[in-house]
């Protein structure tokens, strides 16, 4: 059944990834996902990647998702290889008109590009539609208490996350994150995916803005964070 009514969030594509750590600029790929899912939030094309980082996978990073460094180099694909495919497979839904979902794209989508610099690859050319639905989520429920990370966000919505730090169980849990979203906010719905995207740059923005004002309140004067979405 069709509940979005002919919007963007009817057909979107869904990514994530899992990583050997949070720092954009130097963590490498481990897991990815890229997929599409329906209006009612069904999987309709899924395709999954184990990838060999080329170094040591923190013990802190394989708790969270579950691969060890002896089983990505014994059964991940090497990453030159699976970061030009991961940059295909996200090409290729964008050049079908599939707004290209990521919750916090800003941390995925850098570590992308980064890993796509490193290797030689043609970076994914920014996309015209991306829907993160962490930066929406805060914008329009800007004032809710508690925790804004995936799990407390689906549950929020409705949505079931039974695996979550599952490349494949995040990446089709932010998409239905997203079209939850557009069902409670019907104006949303009715935006423009290249309108929404314009939006999320300025949300991102002031949202980062706004934590570093808070950050420097409380004690840290030199802290900065980039606001700049959705490749920093």
């Amino acid at each position: 059944m069709d509940l979005l009514g002919g919007h963007w969030a009817d057909t979107l594509a869904v990514f994530d990834l899992e990583t050997t750590g949070i720092d954009v600029d130097t963590c490498r790929i481990v897991t990815a996902h890229v997929g599409v899912i329906g209006a009612s939030g069904e999987v309709l094309e899924q395709r999954e990647w184990l990838v060999d980082p080329g170094v040591e996978i923190p013990t802190a990073a394989s708790l969270i998702h579950g691969v060890s460094t002896e089983r990505a180099r014994l059964e991940g694909q090497s990453a030159i290889n699976a970061v030009a495919e991961i940059i295909g497979a996200l090409t290729d839904a964008a050049s079908r008109g599939l707004p290209i979902v990521a919750y916090n794209a800003a941390y995925d989508l850098t570590i992308l590009d980064r890993e796509a610099s490193r290797y030689g690859i043609d970076p994914l050319p920014v996309p015209g539609a991306v829907i993160d639905p962490l930066v929406i989520d805060k914008a329009v429920d800007k004032y809710r208490r508690g925790k804004r990370t995936l799990s407390a966000t689906a549950e929020h919505y409705g949505v079931v996350l039974d695996d979550a730090h599952d490349a494949g169980a995040d990446a089709v849990a932010a998409g239905r994150v997203a079209q939850a979203i557009a069902r409670s906010f019907p104006e949303l719905a009715a935006t423009a995916v290249a309108e929404l995207h314009a939006r999320q740059v300025d949300w991102s923005r002031e949202q980062a803005e706004s934590y570093q004002a808070w950050r420097r309140k409380n004690g840290e004067p030199e802290f900065t964070t980039s606001g700049a979405w959705p490749v920093r």
